[in-house]
């Protein structure tokens, strides 16, 4: 069995990379998923940031309002707070998920994607935590792929994924500003992870890396069982 993380800055094109494994033939967890389903109403997450935040950040229909809570959480300061509450729990339901894939077939590659692996172990130390999951992703991981994209690169890809019609641009390139600012630089990523994927290409270039990539993680160094 080989434990994959996957991660990359906003904008890297780490979602795409996951979407190449999973049609090579590796399970794949998305943690932006498992973050929104412990966001839901009735999730101890949901209650736990509504307690935190206060009652508005709760919409009309019951649910966070992502984008007053990501105002409030970039623009006000307070993102250690939300990510002290969403980052633990989300991680505690990768490990059984990890434990079923094995369970049914233990020569999987199970990647977990993640934009925030280095993030949350950084934070976790800036709280005094200096051991668990959540300070060091290397107990949960066999091998960490990064995927790499100039900034300015990855501030045009959001800004184009969140506005395809160009109204509201340059609001999307400020708030991707914003959130890169709280990211680790690539370089620093890239010297702690075992593969590196750099996505200034296409798709075609990023596709020969992926299937470079997998034919490496099944040899037999990759893996730790």
């Amino acid at each position: 069995m080989l434990r994959v993380g996957l991660t990359g800055g906003l904008g890297s094109g780490k979602s795409t990379v996951a979407a190449m494994l999973r049609e090579l033939g590796a399970e794949v967890i998305e943690a932006d998923t498992l973050g929104r389903k412990l966001m839901e109403p009735g999730e101890r997450v949901y209650d736990e940031i509504v307690r935190v935040f206060g009652r508005e950040i709760v919409g009309p229909d019951g649910k966070l309002n992502r984008a007053r809570l990501a105002e409030m959480a970039f623009g006000g300061g307070r993102l250690q707070e939300l990510n002290a509450i969403v980052h633990p729990a989300t991680i505690a339901l990768q490990k059984p998920w990890m434990d079923e894939v094995f369970r049914h077939n233990p020569a999987a590659v199970a990647v977990v994607e993640s934009a925030l692996i280095f993030e949350v172990a950084r934070d976790a130390r800036l709280r005094g935590e200096t051991s668990g999951d959540l300070a060091g992703w290397r107990q949960r991981f066999d091998g960490l792929i990064v995927v790499t994209a100039p900034d300015e690169l990855k501030i045009a890809r959001y800004a184009a994924r969140v506005s395809p019609d160009f109204e509201g641009r340059a609001a999307a390139e400020a708030d991707a500003k914003r959130r890169l600012a709280h990211q680790i630089p690539d370089a620093e990523k890239a010297a702690q992870a075992d593969f590196v994927l750099d996505n200034s290409g296409d798709l075609a270039a990023l596709k020969a890396q992926v299937d470079s990539l997998w034919t490496r993680l099944h040899q037999p160094a990759a893996h730790s069982n």
